[in-house]
């Protein structure tokens, strides 16, 4: 079967943005790490990662330039490094064009970082899964079921695990792409591209009853003390009411949920509810009905639709199809600086409950989601909940915490305690 595997690729089409969006000292990157009960062995970890590197040719990839488009190219499994910066260090152009991910291990930490053009948050956590599944086996001998997003790294990957779902499920109307432009959070940019991570970690059930409390989500609930909290900080530095900007929060939604696909691409839109603070002072009550009534509406299987049938159309317009790739470079850098962080304050990403086989729960403690930061907003924040806590991962590029302490603090009044974790320092 082997010489049936593809070599090369065409990306998907969400991931098309992210290497014309690329700077010197920017990449789009996310994190996924887990960490076990011992400390990881290294030599181990790089012949797990050689084994699994083969069940994942489009992740396990290099992205190269075209006349018209990028694309994706088979590589071969990178080495793995230790850990010593901080989460999403930048990943520079010839990196990504030899390898776009790296597999990085610190005392008992696992993580694996991906440039967005592979793979989403979903496709990132099913590879790191499955090669954490591959080091057990090889460490331990553990015989683990391929079940809970593990797969099985002796078998060959499926058509379907490599399609671009975007151009399965597009159809016939058009939605519109139009949105005001956000408040903007600001501060002192840390030298040398160093990256702040402060890590709350909760209990699960305690933030799922209180949301449960107000009839809404996890995600609406953490979305609204998020917007309270931007809002807050806004009213601090823009006291005159009509000069403030609306706070939206952009929200990924794993289209998986809505349509059938078994893509271990990218297959994500968003979501960015908000409110409009010139209209007056909103209670927290009230946030969080707005962004359950938005998220309501927006997150319908026709509505989504509409979004992905948007995206396809510009992707398969004529005249973009034969321009070529710098003319279209510099067309899509323009639209991203003017449209691409515009439309939200910050990026909140859930990838919800991290589910494992019964075999591996006993060596794997925990599970951590980071989000790197994005060009021009200084803030993002990743979570996923796995046994009963929940993980929320700020990371920033300037000194100032503010988000995070407001964050935490609204949390803190409305009953939630929080235990605080950063790179800089543990505290409680």
């Amino acid at each position: 079967m082997e010489q049936h595997r593809p070599r090369w690729m065409r990306l998907d089409n969400a991931a098309k943005i992210y290497p014309a969006a690329k700077r010197k000292n920017w990449s789009n990157l996310f994190r996924v790490s887990a960490t076990l009960n011992e400390p990881v062995d290294p030599e181990v970890l790089q012949s797990a990662l050689a084994v699994t590197a083969k069940r994942f040719p489009s992740i396990v990839a290099g992205i190269r330039r075209g006349l018209f488009w990028y694309y994706l190219e088979e590589a071969k499994a990178p080495k793995v490094k230790k850990d010593v910066a901080y989460p999403c260090a930048g990943m520079y152009f010839p990196q990504i064009r030899k390898c776009a991910f790296r597999i990085l291990y610190y005392e008992n930490r696992i993580a694996a970082e991906f440039f967005h053009a592979l793979t989403d948050g979903n496709g990132g956590l099913v590879f790191l899964k499955s090669l954490v599944a591959e080091y057990l086996t090889q460490k331990h001998g553990a015989a683990i079921s391929n079940i809970d997003g593990v797969l099985d790294r002796a078998q060959e990957p499926a058509p379907e695990e490599l399609e671009d779902s975007f151009l399965k499920y597009q159809g016939e109307v058009s939605g519109s792409r139009r949105e005001t432009t956000a408040y903007r959070l600001t501060g002192t940019r840390e030298k040398h591209g160093f990256l702040h991570l402060t890590c709350g970690i909760l209990d699960v059930g305690e933030v799922l009853a209180k949301a449960k409390s107000y009839g809404v989500t996890l995600t609406v609930f953490l979305a609204s003390v998020m917007i309270a909290a931007i809002a807050e900080i806004q009213n601090e530095r823009v006291p005159v009411r009509k000069k403030q900007k609306p706070v939206k929060i952009l929200i990924p939604v794993n289209l998986r949920n809505f349509f059938e696909s078994a893509t271990l691409r990218n297959f994500a839109l968003y979501v960015t509810p908000g409110i409009d603070p010139r209209m007056g002072e909103y209670s927290f009550e009230e946030i969080l009905k707005a962004v359950h009534h938005q998220m309501g509406y927006e997150l319908t299987k026709k509505n989504l639709n509409t979004k992905i049938t948007s995206n396809v159309k510009t992707e398969k317009n004529p005249v973009l199809k034969v321009m070529p790739l710098f003319i279209k470079n510099f067309a899509m850098k323009i639209a991203y600086n003017l449209f691409g962080e515009r439309k939200a304050c910050i990026t909140l990403s859930n990838l919800g409950a991290v589910r494992l086989p019964e075999e591996m729960r006993a060596y794997v403690e925990r599970f951590d989601f980071i989000l790197g930061v994005q060009k021009t907003t200084p803030c993002t924040c990743g979570v996923l909940s796995y046994n009963d806590k929940l993980y929320i991962n700020f990371i920033r590029n300037i000194e100032e915490p503010v988000l995070e302490q407001k964050f935490f603090t609204r949390l803190k009044k409305l009953g939630i305690t929080a235990k605080i974790e950063s790179n800089l320092s543990a505290y409680q």
